[in-house]
């Protein structure tokens, strides 16, 4: 029996390192070239790069692959695919709805299981708390932090023809995401955000 394994990893910040999660997922068989990692983006933007991908290889090698083969999609832990409730139900229909699996910390989830769905629910749950909790604090903190005098509004990095520039020098394939990062000193997630906006 054929067994496809497919890895995605994230990590919200730019500082953060994914190398755990990498090694993680290699010792879970999965295949170097198979591994998608997603940096400095945020568990709560569906719209993700190296997730989309992710999930694009396990719909096109469900459909490739012998009926009797197993294509998985595998996970270091449940929040790593995202930070809600709702997103993470979405992939998990998405993944299984095309005959794939989906499997995190080590757990393979079937859907048709009580428990299984149960314990799903919980740990999602758990995910979209955590980061509930992370923007309270933050707010909070801005909030004191405003009140003491100590924040100040401040102009964006990048003025309007450089976020302009940057969308045309991505579409002309003539800079990667990594050359517009290091061009301009701005983070990975500030690439993207700026290569979403409507031009």
């Amino acid at each position: 029996m054929k067994d496809i394994r497919i890895g995605y990893a994230r990590c919200s910040t730019d500082e953060q390192d994914t190398t755990a999660q990498r090694d993680y997922l290699l010792g879970a068989r999965v295949p170097e070239a198979s591994i998608h990692l997603d940096h400095g983006l945020s568990g709560k933007d569906r719209a993700r790069p190296a997730l989309n991908t992710a999930l694009a290889q396990i719909s096109g090698a469900r459909q490739a692959a012998p009926a009797d083969a197993v294509v998985t999609l595998v996970v270091p832990k449940l929040d790593r695919l995202g930070r809600s409730i709702r997103d993470l139900h979405d992939i998990a229909d998405e993944v299984t709805g095309v005959g794939a699996r989906m499997e995190f910390g080590g757990k393979v989830y079937d859907p048709t299981d009580a428990m299984d769905k149960m314990f799903f629910n919980i740990l999602a749950t758990f995910a979209e708390f955590e980061r509930d909790l992370l923007v309270q604090r933050t707010k909070e903190g801005m909030a004191v932090a405003k009140a003491q005098g100590k924040l100040k509004g401040g102009k964006p990095k990048l003025g309007p023809a450089q976020r302009k520039h940057i969308r045309e020098l991505y579409n002309a394939k003539t800079h990667t995401i990594s050359d517009l990062q290091a061009e301009f000193k701005v983070g990975r997630a500030t690439v993207y955000r700026i290569l979403n906006e409507a031009t």
